[in-house]
């Protein structure tokens, strides 16, 4: 059985974005509660995230809107969050990925991908805002601070 515990949503940190840039994040997890809370919590601090529940409609919304990061939960209906994450790794080579699970049977996927040489970050389930957080904001670069559209504009501006 899964412990959980209970954050309140004023103990999650706030990050103030400088400027309109809000990373992209997609995060899958079959359970909606889980999908939607990480989703809010992500949302407050400066993300723009959208929640799915299952693989399928995670490399859907991808393929609408390029993720920057995937943050998805290792056990889903269909594809698992290994799968997705190899497919979705292929597509935006870029995009930083996340796995979660509270299950043992993740050892033995992430194994398996490891053989094949991918290489994911594991967060145990449940996962707390603030470990969450950190794991998301550690390797972000400065440039990440700007879309890219933005520096195309900017180039354009001062190029005129």
């Amino acid at each position: 059985m899964i412990k959980t515990s209970t954050v309140p949503m004023h103990e999650v940190p706030r990050e103030e974005n400088e400027g309109p840039y809000r990373p992209g994040v997609i995060v899958v997890d079959d359970e909606s509660n889980i999908a939607d809370t990480l989703t809010e919590i992500l949302s407050r601090s400066g993300y723009a995230a959208v929640a799915t529940y299952d693989a399928e409609s995670a490399l859907e919304t991808a393929l609408l809107k390029p993720p920057e990061i995937l943050v998805t939960d290792v056990m889903l209906p269909g594809m698992n969050g290994i799968d997705l994450a190899i497919q979705i790794r292929r597509i935006f080579p870029d995009c930083r990925i996340f796995l979660f699970s509270g299950q043992a049977a993740t050892t033995d996927l992430l194994a398996a991908a490891g053989r094949e040489g991918h290489e994911f970050v594991l967060l145990s389930k449940p996962v707390h805002p603030v470990d969450l957080l950190a794991r998301l904001s550690e390797g972000r670069k400065p440039a990440q601070s700007q879309p890219v559209q933005s520096k195309i504009h900017s180039e354009e501006l001062s190029a005129g």
